[in-house]
């Protein structure tokens, strides 16, 4: 894995810790009123449940991938479901009122078992299917831009997961700051901005599809 990988791999860690939803104020909730170790406790939960949805996906669209991995209608695919996801995030005008809606049902235990917080963290991950989906795109998007190498793909996810688990716990140790700015108006505007991210990240995955590595490796260089 290159240091371009490296970089994508990073980022999208940085940008799936800003994802709204439950497992996101869960977080915060739990940082400003049971404190730091709490908050720790519970993200690891949250990310051992990221890894066993990886370990699925991986294991699971292997030989599938194997079969597929030179099929540039694979990148034309998975640069579709970006795109169309990216536009369902920027046009829905329902976030904000689904982000106050999420903030408000969240409930945070009342003493620190920290056993039981990695457990929630664990479950409250595992249930949503929609993470699954979204490990198993990745896979399948991921594994053939790095020629099915287990060792890279290994360490491109490992990576992934490095730059989600540094991005919370900066999000855990600047809860209060995040709670002031965190306003439903922000939330919107930060979804829009993901809209166009994945948008255009699609259009370039779409692309790759259709121009040879040659190609691209001249004109990045």
């Amino acid at each position: 894995m290159d240091i371009y990988d490296f970089k994508n791999a990073f980022l999208i860690g940085f940008f799936m810790a800003f994802m709204i939803g439950p497992v996101f104020f869960m977080l915060i909730q739990t940082s400003i009123l049971k404190g730091a170790r709490a908050a720790i406790a519970f993200d690891l939960g949250v990310i051992l449940g990221d890894i066993t949805f990886i370990l699925i996906a991986y294991f699971g669209s292997r030989s599938f991938l194997e079969k597929i991995k030179d099929d540039p209608r694979l990148f034309f695919i998975g640069g579709l479901v970006l795109i169309i996801y990216g536009l369902i995030t920027y046009f829905d005008k329902q976030n904000k009122k689904e982000a106050l809606a999420s903030a408000e049902t969240i409930e945070v235990p009342i003493q620190n078992n920290y056993i039981k917080l990695f457990f929630k963290g664990y479950f409250l991950n595992f249930i949503n299917i929609g993470v699954l989906a979204f490990w198993l795109g990745t896979v399948l998007l991921v594994g053939p831009t790095l020629k099915m190498n287990p060792n890279s793909i290994f360490w491109y996810f490992a990576t992934v997961i490095l730059g989600y688990a540094i991005t919370d716990l900066g999000k855990i140790l600047l809860a209060k700051q995040l709670k002031n700015k965190m306003t439903p108006l922000v939330i919107y505007r930060l979804k829009r901005i993901m809209g166009i991210i994945l948008v255009v990240c699609g259009v370039f995955l779409m692309l790759k599809g259709f121009i040879p590595n040659d190609k691209i490796d001249q004109l990045i260089n």
